[in-house]
């Protein structure tokens, strides 16, 4: 199964900060929106980095509230890991898994196309392996 299929299911709106917003401002879009990782992207809407919950945490366990107005592209990670709408979700899955990481933007061409969550994933894999087990039982009673 492909990422394309996945992202069928997906809302549309990318959830997206600019790398001079202050940590407060992605704070308040991660529970305003109820999402784990937020894309940071220049003016022209090219990624430039993500910042997750984590990566707030690491902030605020150093620096205390002073970390709430840090600029995000002080802590986000820059050298983002993307997959295309091509890739297997087993790709991702592994990818995700060796990196240690969450959320993943979705990039063809240099466009943003969406971004995905391990739990996107595990739900995907979840849905195979039903589809999977009636398709079995349907090939036995038949």
């Amino acid at each position: 199964m492909s990422v394309a299929i996945m992202l069928e299911g997906k809302s549309k709106n990318i959830i997206s900060a600019a790398p001079e917003d202050k940590i407060s401002d992605v704070v308040a879009l991660l529970a305003k929106h109820r999402i784990g990782a937020v894309i940071i992207c220049n003016d022209a809407g090219k990624v430039k980095g993500i910042i997750s919950e984590r990566d707030v945490v690491r902030e605020l366990a150093r620096d205390g509230a002073a970390a709430l107005e840090t600029p995000v592209s002080k802590c986000m990670t820059s050298k983002v890991l993307s997959c295309t709408n091509e890739d297997t979700i087993n790709h991702v899955m592994e990818v995700m898994t060796a990196n240690r990481f969450r959320h993943m933007p979705v990039i063809n061409d240099g466009n943003l196309l969406g971004i995905i969550s391990i739990g996107d994933v595990v739900k995907c894999k979840i849905e195979q392996a039903e589809r999977d087990a009636q398709d079995m039982r349907d090939y036995i009673a038949s």
